[in-house]
């Protein structure tokens, strides 16, 4: 089959074209898929740059999947073969990821793709949706009427998240980097936007609250980001971040005086752990997301659609900056499918 490896950390040019054998059902509840489109993450690019959690070379990236149910092990009950479906699982470099025309995965960890929905939009969704689903609903315990930050709206996760909050009933304010991505945040539901290289969001913040700040805030950046965004949340609100944060002890005595909570999200931890359990908490997250992109009121927003052997070209497009929503690759399957 055809795949893309990745043979060393480093830039992008690590990220060659090549072919592996087709993966087997190894297991009675294992199901192979034969991949349509895949999404492109940050963390991917991060891996590529620093090498995979368990070191192993060449790997195979991606945690994002959409595509077909192939055949299926002798206990599988979940699913059939025929069965468009999608899913968050590989990638980290324990088992294979989806920069590849086949995956193979327990029935436990794949749900149905939205019927009306495209496969470059479900190849998108995995990652971000379950992130920005659990940072906000389950950590950050997001309800009607409140007041919520968001950063980076326009990106992966934020734009998303946006859609989650106003969802849920709040009031979102988010931040993007240029005047461009305005109007595309404001059509996803955020009432106030703040183009972070033209206003200072800490004051826009304050001034759009009227002195009262936000009850919650979303992270998708870290460094200095997370440390002022201490000062924009209410007394006794919450911080949710995705990143490392900074060790200034300025910002956490802050922090305590505000008496914050601070929650982290990082939606790898159940397999980085294997905690299948968890994964499949994160699975029905994404069932349900299923649900409202089938009902129109989620919708993922692809920025660049490239087929899988020019991964190195969606890195660098993701890694340059300022796209709306997600890059995402597609296999040959798609190749003359362009809108799919």
């Amino acid at each position: 089959m055809e795949a893309v490896l990745m043979k060393a950390a480093g830039g992008p040019e690590v990220l060659e074209p090549g072919v592996l054998p087709k993966p087997e059902i190894q297991a009675p509840t294992e199901v192979r898929v034969r991949l349509m489109a895949m999404g492109i993450n940050p963390l991917d690019t991060k891996l590529r740059q620093r090498g995979t959690f368990s070191g192993q070379l060449p790997a195979v990236l991606g945690c994002d999947g959409a595509g077909v149910v192939e055949a299926v092990g002798s206990e599988v009950s979940m699913v059939r073969p025929g069965d468009e479906v999608f899913f968050f699982h590989g990638g980290l470099g324990m088992a294979q990821g989806n920069y590849a025309e086949y995956a193979v995965l327990d029935q436990r960890f794949l749900a149905h793709k939205p019927k009306n929905v495209g496969w470059a939009e479900a190849g998108a969704a995995p990652l971000v949706c379950i992130t920005a689903w659990e940072a906000l609903y389950e950590i950050g315990q997001l309800s009607h009427g409140q007041r919520v930050l968001i950063h980076g709206g326009a990106g992966g996760v934020g734009h998303v998240a946006v859609q989650l909050a106003a969802l849920r009933g709040a009031r979102v304010c988010a931040t993007v980097r240029r005047p461009e991505q305005v109007n595309f945040v404001h059509g996803l539901g955020a009432e106030r936007v703040i183009v972070t290289e033209q206003e200072d969001f800490v004051a826009a913040v304050r001034s759009w609250s009227q002195g009262e700040r936000v009850a919650l805030a979303l992270d998708t950046q870290g460094g200095e980001v997370f440390a002022r965004t201490v000062e924009s949340l209410a007394y006794y609100g919450t911080l949710v971040t995705l990143l490392d944060v900074p060790l200034d002890a300025a910002v956490w005595k802050e922090a305590r005086v505000r008496n914050l909570k601070i929650g982290f999200e990082l939606m790898l931890t159940p397999q980085l752990r294997g905690l299948a359990a968890q994964q499949e908490r994160q699975t029905r997250i994404l069932r349900d997301c299923a649900r409202l992109m089938e009902s129109g009121v989620l919708k993922l927003r692809v920025g660049a659609r490239l087929p899988l052997r020019e991964a190195a070209e969606a890195h660098r497009r993701l890694e340059s900056g300022g796209l709306l929503g997600k890059v995402v690759l597609h296999t040959r399957a798609l190749d003359g499918e362009a809108g799919a």
